[in-house]
């Protein structure tokens, strides 16, 4: 019984130099297309960098048009951000499952990416990053 309620416990991890996380405001513009239709449009998003990951663009929701994406039972865990709930954008098709997420209750190390989104690049058409002129 013991074994059940220790796998029960996640770990929690702090970034550091073995593995590092940044969050930085992005000035230029990013948008998020899928099937001729712009799903974000933001000049407010935040740039994650983690370890050796490629950079990640976080969105607010309130620049992501939320009706064209759906809720899904889809869930991961990272011991440094914490639970990830995931999003699919039914104009994209199957290959469009599971392509956003959230954090919706980040860990300290990451609080300003609670209300954020992130995209998978392979699950839409394109995110464009506009420098500001």
């Amino acid at each position: 019984m013991e074994s059940n309620v220790a796998s029960a416990v996640k770990p929690v991890k702090i970034p550091g130099p073995d593995h590092p996380i940044t969050i930085e405001h992005n000035p230029a513009r990013i948008i998020v297309s899928i099937a001729g239709r712009i799903v974000a449009d933001t000049r407010e998003a935040l740039t994650l960098r983690e370890a050796a990951y490629p950079a990640v663009q976080y969105i607010p929701r309130k620049d992501v048009d939320m009706a064209l994406l759906e809720r899904t039972d889809h869930t991961t865990y990272c011991p440094y951000k914490g639970d990830c709930s995931y999003y699919s954008i039914p104009l994209g098709g199957e290959r469009s499952v599971n392509a956003v997420w959230s954090y919706e209750a980040p860990y300290a190390a990451v609080t300003p990416i609670k209300d954020y989104l992130a995209f998978y690049p392979n699950r839409v058409d394109a995110i464009e990053e506009r420098p500001e002129a």
